[in-house]
């Protein structure tokens, strides 16, 4: 969701924004209980993000080359409540 947010910005929602907030605080509830997810989070968080490139991929239409080969959002950005991407 925040890649569909960061780069098609002229279809941004509150929606959007609600999905990216409720998604946090799901982590972070589930990070305070289980604290071992929040170090196995941060050793998938690259493998993760090709999967979310392909799915951002399939659901704006733009091709997977499109996006980044690195995740332009760090770790703590992805779980910061206060994020959202600025256009570029």
């Amino acid at each position: 969701m925040i890649k569909k947010y960061k780069y098609q910005p002229q279809k941004r929602s509150r929606s959007w924004v609600s999905s990216i907030f409720e998604h946090r605080r799901r982590l972070s509830k589930t990070f305070k209980t289980s604290p071992s997810l929040k170090r196995y989070y941060q050793e998938v968080f690259d493998e993760c993000y090709q999967y979310a490139v392909k799915q951002a991929s399939i659901e704006t239409g733009l091709p997977v080359e499109h996006f980044p080969n690195i995740s332009p959002f760090s770790k703590e950005e992805t779980l910061d409540f206060d994020f959202l991407p600025q256009d570029d």
